[in-house]
């Protein structure tokens, strides 16, 4: 195959080319560019539907050196729109592998390109913040590249999660005789559910859009809010539920996108971060014990710290980032409801986080 048929290009909003390797389906493929700094738990990264709509680059130096396997999945598919990463390893080296990349993003239709300078573009986004970009295999005229970039939305006020989010309720863990837990899936990710599911309790998990009074027809002891990709503040419908779901007085939990939801129903803001926070080593502090938290996290909106402040009687802050001091996690007064921003299903710590859990199932009752 000549050098011709193997070429891709990354074009960035600024104006900015990469010429590089095409990897994964050969196509042309669009989004808001994020980066991930973990040095492993690569397919758990693509199948997190928190990162529908955007493509990722990856940090780490090698992606698909151990291959992928069926049980590292967080949801039923690839997520991502595109991948940008310094070698695309065909290879792999973990025996229980069931494939390799090429032949995976070949199968999930997800176009890909490499041998770049990754780091360069790292600086770029830390620099100049978040930005659209487009990657092709097909398409080599930067113009026409330029005039189809062009067409894609921002990812301020994009709604995403109703297209993530599963389109008929379905039920987990109902053979075990613990607490009801009604799921709004904005996203979830598998794990999230099997760690709730682990700690006895009964979930049936609803799509973005359900009613309230469909949600309480379940007759739930508590409410969990879950992860999930696009801007919360485009998210009225499930502003008004969470709100709804307060006056109930049950127990709530909210995870990422589901913490943003949270503070939107208190009438706390939210704002689109400069470059977001991806990766498996972000420390956060618990405001109450004094302790760090190793986190793995996925976000490109935050809490306002000074909407926070200023609402202290009704809303109080639970975490902090100690990179940045950004919002971590919060807490209702007066009712059991809390939410984080990372994610304690995860296990970059490893397990510093899943205390999070506990205290919800405790809430149950």
């Amino acid at each position: 195959m000549n050098q011709q048929v193997n070429e891709a290009i990354l074009l960035l909003e600024d104006g900015t080319i990469y010429r590089g390797v095409a990897a994964g389906k050969r196509g042309t493929t669009s989004g808001e560019i994020c980066f991930n700094t973990g040095m492993t738990g690569y397919q758990e990264v693509f199948t997190d539907p928190s990162y529908f709509g955007q493509v990722l680059l990856t940090t780490n130096a090698h992606i698909g050196n151990y291959g992928v396997l069926n049980n590292d999945e967080e949801s039923s598919n690839v997520q991502i729109r595109g991948l940008i990463c310094k070698n695309f390893n065909k290879e792999y080296s973990r025996l229980m592998a069931e494939d390799n990349i090429q032949d995976y993003f070949e199968k999930n239709n997800i176009v890909a390109i490499h041998q770049i300078d990754t780091r360069e573009i790292v600086r770029k986004v830390r620099d100049q913040g978040a930005m659209n970009v487009i990657i092709s295999s097909e398409i080599l005229d930067i113009e026409t590249l330029k005039a189809e970039l062009a067409k894609t939305p921002n990812m301020d006020g994009l709604e995403l999660a109703s297209k993530v989010s599963t389109k008929d309720p379905y039920s987990l863990g109902e053979n075990n005789s613990g607490k009801k837990v009604a799921v709004l899936d904005f996203g979830t990710k598998k794990n999230i559910l099997k760690c709730m599911v682990q700690r006895g309790c009964s979930l049936k998990v609803f799509p973005a859009k359900t009613s309230f009074a469909d949600l309480k027809a379940y007759q739930p002891d508590g409410y969990f809010l879950s992860n999930g990709p696009g801007d919360p503040a485009s998210m009225h419908y499930a502003v008004d539920t969470i709100k709804q779901i307060l006056q109930e007085d049950k127990p709530v939990f909210g995870i990422c996108l589901g913490h943003q939801l949270l503070a939107l129903a208190n009438d706390i803001p939210t704002y689109k971060m400069h470059h977001g926070h991806r990766g498996i080593n972000h420390p956060v502090i618990n405001l109450e014990t004094g302790k760090c938290e190793i986190t793995t996290q996925n976000h490109g909106f935050g809490v306002s710290p000074e909407a926070l402040e200023a609402n202290a009687n009704r809303v109080e802050i639970t975490h902090k980032n100690l990179n940045d001091g950004t919002i971590e996690g919060l807490r209702v007064k007066g009712k059991k409801a809390f939410s984080v921003q990372y994610h304690p299903e995860a296990a970059p710590g490893p397990h510093d986080s899943r205390y999070l859990f506990d205290t919800f199932v405790k809430d149950l009752g």
